[in-house]
């Protein structure tokens, strides 16, 4: 038998410790009061199925974004004539993606065209009959639906991160869907709320000459909206909803925000305060500054949260919105201010509530079918192949530390479909071991001697060991490139196992025989 190579025992010892060290929390079912600092503390994290939670599937509503970008292409159009000094008589959006443009009779539509096209390069400009028309290009429409999507996953995720739930997952699901899990929640009509709102903070002033009851009656004013305010509404009482008619035109928004924080005014109200960065400082304290003794109103997603009356000048960039906040709708709020607001509105198509208690059911029949077949296993391999089948079953625990440990270290989600990988790895971990003992015993029949026929085996059981192992692991990775939920979650046990049970069915049990039969002569396996 072939000298077995120092520096391959000590890293096949070290893996086996590290491993053991790695995978104990998680088998003690946390870390004890006794255990070392200096120790790896972490526990293999459960997915949804395992510990319940939310699951939710998400729907951007991209129309929504193409038509906000064409609502502001409105105010940069009218700004560009202005600019220009080009005359017009209206601009408004028509449709989804087209801002119509109405010139006088005497008006050069071709000098107005041959601005929109040097301003908006990236847009489609034409004449009309009326005037001239700007369209949104289709590649714009195509980066806005993109970008839609791509900035909703991340604003979410910034707002479940501060929400508190640990190792939520979020991925996209085809063009204009998302699939969030969030494991271990015990609040998920909060964290619905949290997550579809839309969070569009706007300062729009309030419309002091308009006439209220006739905007009450259907007779709101081109450039003006009619939205509430809640007053009241705390000790079980019924909140006072306050008409407000508002400029349509909004004049400072919160994407210029730097921060948002809980706080408490001069009666122990909850407040939200707001900072705003320098450009919002600088534009908040000339908008306050031009409208003193006027009333700006404070709009969250079309619902008015006060509308004070300026005395003067804001200066400093901060700012307060108050209302009938409990401490908790108060720390939501200043949540969805500091991640943003979402770019287009996000609807639930489908929702799963996965309790704790089916959680615990899930661990205990896994757990209990892990050890039955790997007990039938061990037992199998035993019985019919002796002293090398028990030492394989070594190799197969081991196995099994390693892919705990890796699982824990990486904070990767075991879920319900992983424990079934487990229970196959058990299975690839001892096929992989058959094949290098059937080997040997190739050898032993064609008359050579012990240490003789271990090498043989384990170098003829080699490539196709490697070719299996490879081949499944492809598979492995094309299931979690594709797959989604447990789908996943079987392909990372699964990849994590395939790579493991190499390590201990090739380099590990040669290991294990070289020290065990080294110093002895042996004249017969026990095979």
């Amino acid at each position: 038998m072939r000298q077995f190579p120092l520096w391959k025992t000590i890293l096949s010892i070290g893996i086996v410790l590290i491993s053991m060290l790695y995978s104990l929390p998680t088998l003690m079912g946390g870390v004890p009061t006794w255990w070392p600092s200096w120790l790896p503390a972490k526990t293999v994290y459960r997915g949804l199925d395992l510990q319940g939670g939310l699951y939710l599937l998400l729907n951007v509503e991209t129309d929504k974004a193409v038509e906000q970008a064409a609502e502001n292409l409105v105010d940069e159009v009218r700004l560009a004539l202005r600019k220009g000094k080009l005359r017009y008589q209206a601009i408004k959006r028509e449709g989804r993606e087209v801002v119509e443009i109405k010139l006088p009779a005497d008006a050069s539509k071709a000098d107005v065209v041959k601005m929109l096209k040097e301003e908006f390069r990236n847009s489609v400009a034409e004449e009309t009959p009326d005037g001239a028309r700007l369209r949104l290009s289709p590649t714009e429409v195509t980066d806005l639906r993109k970008f839609a999507v791509d900035q909703s996953i991340q604003t979410i995720r910034s707002r479940i991160d501060q929400f508190g739930v640990s190792e939520p997952s979020l991925q996209k699901q085809g063009e204009e869907r998302i699939l969030l899990q969030l494991p271990g929640l015990n609040d998920p009509a909060r964290a619905k709320t949290l997550i579809g709102r839309t969070a569009r903070l706007e300062f729009k002033l309030v419309d002091e000459k308009g006439d209220l009851a006739a905007a009450l009656a259907g007779n709101i004013p081109p450039d003006d909206q009619l939205l509430y305010e809640e007053r009241g509404g705390k000790n079980g009482q019924k909140p006072v909803r306050q008409p407000l008619l508002l400029k349509k035109r909004t004049n400072l928004t919160g994407d210029l925000l730097t921060d948002a924080r809980v706080n408490f005014d001069q009666f122990g109200e909850s407040v939200v305060s707001i900072t705003f960065n320098h450009q919002g400082a600088r534009k908040f304290a000339q908008l306050t500054g031009e409208h003193v003794g006027e009333r700006m109103a404070i709009v969250l997603d079309d619902k008015v949260y006060s509308a004070p009356v300026l005395r003067e000048k804001i200066e400093g960039g901060r700012a307060q919105i108050s209302g009938s906040f409990t401490l908790e709708d108060a720390h939501d709020l200043a949540i969805v201010l500091r991640a943003g607001a979402l770019p287009a509105p996000v609807t639930i198509l489908e929702e799963r509530t996965v309790g704790p208690t089916l959680g615990s059911d899930s661990i205990r029949q896994g757990v209990f079918s892990s050890l039955i077949g790997g007990l039938l296993v061990i037992l199998f391999m035993g019985i019919y192949y002796k002293g090398l089948g028990w030492l394989a079953n070594i190799a197969v625990v081991f196995n099994i530390f390693i892919v705990l440990a890796v699982l824990a270290a990486l904070q990767a989600a075991l879920t319900l479909p992983g424990i079934a990988g487990v229970v196959l790895l058990i299975g690839i971990a001892v096929d992989a071991n058959v094949l290098i003992i059937e080997r040997i015993r190739e050898e032993i029949r064609l008359g050579k001697s012990p240490f003789a026929a271990i090498d043989q085996g384990y170098d003829k059981a080699f490539m196709t060991i490697l070719d299996s192992h490879v081949t499944t692991l492809a598979t492995a990775m094309i299931l979690f490139q594709f797959g989604t939920g447990p789908v996943r979650g079987f392909a990372v046990t699964l990849i994590i196992g395939i790579v493991s049970s190499l390590f201990t069915s090739i380099t590990l049990t040669r290991m294990m025989l070289y020290y065990i039969l080294r110093n002895r002569r042996v004249q017969k396996l026990s095979l």
